[in-house]
């Protein structure tokens, strides 16, 4: 099991940086469209028809990949309150249904952020015409990584390793903290 957790944090580590980048880049991207939309809106007086859809279609990709970052570094989908008001006996019980509860949580993301994806995927978006399966992709693919790293905390905890498997020094460079 303790192999499984070090497989898990290596994974992981590399997953949460790429999703921080990919969700970062989102942001940015986000930002940079709708001052586009404000600009041709105000100065141009031709306000761009896609920035909108554009926007909410980016903005679903980082609130999720951000959403499991958060999961990956425990400021998200936590029971704090719980936690620090139970006794130590119940309260590894709490940690263990916690985690289970969130990857049950991801699992279903995936499932049926999966086939809302699949059901859609003929049916186009019609301002910025891709699929409209797109824009539930990042349910499932946000949901898949809340579950893994639930998973992963779950397994370090289970077998008594640091809670914080692993931290990054800069950009691409990871350390064991």
């Amino acid at each position: 099991m303790l192999l499984l957790a070090q497989i898990l944090t290596r994974l992981g580590a590399r997953l949460c940086l790429i999703a921080l980048f990919i969700a970062g880049a989102g942001l940015v991207a986000m930002t940079v469209i709708v001052a586009w939309g404000v600009f041709g809106r105000y100065v141009l007086n031709d306000t761009p028809i896609w920035v909108e859809a554009s926007a909410l279609f980016l903005m679903s990709w980082f609130i999720l990949l951000g959403a499991a970052v958060g999961v990956r570094e425990s400021d998200h989908l936590g029971f704090e309150v719980g936690l620090a008001l139970s006794p130590p006996p119940l309260r590894n019980g709490l940690m263990i249904l916690t985690e289970l509860l969130v990857i049950a949580f991801g699992l279903a993301m995936l499932v049926y952020g999966a086939q809302l994806a699949i059901g859609t995927w003929s049916d186009r978006l019609p301002i910025i015409g891709i699929s409209r399966g797109w824009d539930y992709v990042p349910i499932a693919v946000g949901g898949a990584l809340i579950a893994l790293f639930s998973l992963e905390k779950l397994m370090l905890f289970l077998t008594k390793a640091k809670s914080a498997p692993l931290g990054f020094t800069h950009f691409g460079s990871a350390q064991e903290v």
